[in-house]
């Protein structure tokens, strides 16, 4: 009996073994595998105001892997003079195609270097993703498009000088005006102590106005106008020589802001590149609305918190991190997005984090760049920091005005500082202090 049970496991033994071989496959994937890719235009002007359409769409063909693959793909340009070891790549996953709106293809020429309003070539490959061995870029197809700047230039020649601005009676730049909807009429934006303010051109005292009664009028050359501590909307009228002059200020209230719901509130720094109120923050675990003046008469919330600004709408909330809100008011509209937020550290300003660090603002107009204006040092010395923390620090080894990540110390002496981070050059970092 156990000779014959031995021969029936071998039978069946046997049995699944040829079962097994023929349900097995052998892949083979064919290395020639490659793709045509198609523009549905090659000769792109892009136009702001054209923002949110549809201006180019990319399409290729399934590639033959010799067998049913799963592949993720990519969209790279380049310049005609590129050989794509840098390129701008786009994922556009497992599918055929990837459309790009205006925007979103303006942003491509930029990074790429292309001037605003010249007529750029580009080149298009596709990169096929099979695995980290498997992978293959298609062939270049070719197209011409011309970006838009994207920034709005609502720069005048005309400023606000004087004891009560933060540089004084021309110690530094006048505080801007800007371009309004009317013609003629300009607007600026200012926090002022206590003192005396006049309007001025090209920062310079040939052409001033002040007003001699301080009733809304303006004379050339007239008198000093005063003005008691606050933020203040100044409007200039050039045609009529005439101004106004109100408290304004927006800013962020709520349990996820520095100073909670009762403020007063972390402010909001107009953007006159964009048109639009920007902050970058650290916002803690809880809720936050935007309010004028440090008051609820006017306020706004989100009551679907998706993007979009009711009057008294919901509060929004938020998680613990920092943060870069922008707010335009022209179309009730609001993003808010993770940043890194930098700041001054040392023993010269704050016992090496004893209190959170001096943060930088950046400068809307140009990408790179950060600001940090009146900050008061003493004696000892400091480095520049990411978000609070030390994982991402920078010092000055030689003292040569150039940062590098983990650097030494900076020296400082005790006094008023304007300093100024340049970052437009990543792989040369910079640095200015202005002592005031």
């Amino acid at each position: 009996m156990k000779k014959y049970m031995n021969k029936i496991l071998f039978l069946l033994t046997f049995a699944v073994l040829i079962v097994g071989c023929e349900k097995e496959d052998i892949v083979v994937i064919n290395e020639d595998f490659n793709t045509t890719v198609s523009l549905d235009n090659n000769d792109i002007i892009l136009e702001e105001s054209n923002e949110g359409q549809n201006a180019l769409t990319v399409t290729w063909s399934q590639p033959d892997f010799g067998y049913n693959a799963a592949a993720e793909y990519n969209v790279m340009f380049d310049l005609a003079s590129g050989d794509f070891s840098n390129p701008e790549t786009v994922s556009a996953g497992s599918a055929l195609e990837k459309s790009f709106n205006t925007e979103d293809l303006n942003k491509v020429l930029l990074n790429l270097g292309a001037e605003p309003g010249t007529a750029t070539q580009l080149q298009v490959k596709v990169d096929i993703i099979m695995s980290k061995q498997y992978r293959k870029a298609s062939e270049a197809s070719s197209l011409t498009a011309t970006a838009y700047s994207g920034v709005l230039d609502l720069t005048t020649p005309w400023g606000v000088v004087g004891s009560a601005t933060p540089n004084g009676w021309g110690d530094g730049p006048d505080t801007p005006f800007y371009k309004t909807d009317a013609a003629g009429v300009y607007v600026a934006y200012i926090t002022m102590i206590d003192g005396e303010w006049k309007i001025r051109k090209d920062n310079d005292w040939a052409v001033n106005y002040g007003s001699d009664a301080n009733d809304g009028t303006l004379q050339e050359g007239g008198g000093n106008i005063p003005v008691t501590a606050g933020s203040y909307k100044i409007l200039f009228d050039e045609e009529n020589l005439t101004y106004t002059i109100e408290a304004f200020s927006w800013g962020l209230v709520g349990s996820a802001t520095p100073n909670g719901w009762d403020g007063p509130d972390f402010p909001l720094d107009y953007d006159s590149c964009s048109d639009t109120w920007k902050a970058v923050v650290k916002l803690n675990d809880g809720e936050w609305k935007i309010r004028q003046n440090n008051d609820w008469a006017v306020n706004y919330g989100s009551d679907g918190a998706d993007g979009n600004l009711q009057a008294g709408g919901g509060n929004i909330p938020v998680t613990l991190g920092y943060y870069q809100i922008i707010v335009d008011f022209n179309a009730s509209t609001y993003t808010i997005e993770k940043t890194d937020i930098y700041g001054v550290v040392g023993s010269g300003y704050n016992d090496w984090g004893a209190t959170p660090d001096f943060p930088f603002t950046p400068d809307y107009c140009n990408e790179g760049i950060y600001y940090a204006n009146n900050v008061t040092l003493v004696d000892g010395e400091i480095k520049f920091r990411v978000n609070n923390d030390w994982g991402v620090n920078y010092g000055d080894t030689g003292l040569d005005g150039i940062l590098e990540e983990g650097g030494d110390n900076i020296p400082s002496v005790a006094g008023v500082y304007d300093i100024m981070l340049d970052f437009s050059n990543p792989s040369v970092p910079t640095y200015t202090m202005t002592k005031k």
